[in-house]
């Protein structure tokens, strides 16, 4: 299991235009222990982000509306803050990994909660095995279409 404790020191900031998958993630987050901070748009997550300096991941959707997408958005997270995780994902197909910052994964949706959970332990170390034979939960259906 996650390690609730240690991940309350971690912010996520949500990034996703749709409300329903954004309440998932941002729910699904919350539950494993994360302090959870969520935008609509590219624009709204710079200014939360200038807000936040104790952020430690930016999971950000591609497509979104207004003048930047979650692209433009990881490489201005990523300029102002090169040691931060950048998670991107998308439902309209893989992004290549040169168009994405140093320290940003992909992930394709529909996405698994057990995939999006170990993708944010591996930025924040929180959720890994111990020595004590704790590990991620099994797989959580609850963001697969």
């Amino acid at each position: 299991m996650i390690d609730y404790n240690s991940n309350a020191a971690h912010v996520i900031l949500v990034v996703e235009d749709d409300p329903w998958v954004r309440l998932i993630g941002t729910d699904l987050l919350g539950e494993a222990g994360f302090t959870v901070v969520e935008a609509e748009s590219a624009e709204q997550a710079l200014r939360i982000f200038e807000q936040r300096p104790e952020r430690a991941v930016v999971f950000t959707d591609v497509e979104m509306p207004g003048s930047l997408n979650g692209l433009d958005l990881a490489w201005r997270i990523s300029a102002r803050a090169p040691g931060i995780g950048i998670l991107v994902t998308s439902g309209g197909g893989p992004v290549p990994e040169a168009l994405l910052p140093v320290r940003a994964h992909f992930i394709a949706k529909p996405y698994s909660a057990a995939t999006l959970l170990s993708q944010i332990a591996a930025f924040t170390n929180a959720g890994r095995a111990s020595s004590n034979g704790t590990s991620l939960p099994k797989e959580d259906s609850r963001l697969e279409r």
